[in-house]
């Protein structure tokens, strides 16, 4: 579970949070990190929010982002908010360190989903570009829902019918949404 000034790492697409405000510090209402990014870090993927608005404002370096099929680049002082179902994607465009603050409303249990994402890659779970594999995919979207951000393709009413059908085979072959390992004390570990 998340706890406001913690840091987690993502050693594969080289990006770090600290919590700023988390779901349960905010009632629900907001989940704010500073999010460091090292020289050519960026998301893994397109990808967009079912149910949350998401902020950015850059305080250090210079970010790109693409909004719905427009690229930009943000410097210091400048962010932009990306409305709920957009897509979009972020990446690192400086040759030093950017750090930006991301505001995440309503919080829902996104951080669940950052920590359950930084942990497989730091435990060597995830492909090259920090993405897990299929049955992770389906058993983690499939039990956080709108807390997960989600791909751009394929489509998703697709998504939910391959997910639905791989999520109990992920289970079933040790795949979790939650691991006490990377979300110490979350309330569904009591039930896994």
């Amino acid at each position: 579970m998340a706890s406001v000034g913690e840091t987690i790492e993502n050693p594969v697409n080289g990006e770090s949070i600290t919590w700023i405000e988390t779901a349960r510090s905010s009632a629900g209402e907001l989940l704010a990190f500073d999010l460091s990014l090292r020289p050519g870090a960026g998301v893994a993927a397109t990808h967009r929010h079912v149910r949350q608005e998401e902020r950015f404002d850059v305080q250090a370096g210079a970010i790109g982002l693409e909004v719905a099929g427009a690229q930009r680049t943000l410097g210091v002082g400048e962010g932009a908010t990306v409305p709920i179902g957009v897509a979009h994607r972020w990446w690192n465009v400086g040759e030093g360190e950017a750090l930006v603050r991301v505001e995440l409303r309503p919080a829902l249990d996104t951080e669940t989903f950052f920590e359950v994402l930084f942990g497989l890659s730091r435990d060597g779970k995830t492909n090259r570009k920090g993405i897990p594999g299929l049955l992770q995919i389906a058993v983690t979207v499939r039990a956080l829902g709108d807390s997960c951000s989600t791909l751009v393709m394929p489509p998703p009413a697709v998504q939910r019918v391959v997910f639905a059908l791989l999520a109990p085979i992920g289970r079933r072959r040790g795949r979790r949404a939650t691991y006490a390992e990377y979300s110490p004390g979350h309330p569904s570990l009591s039930s896994q």
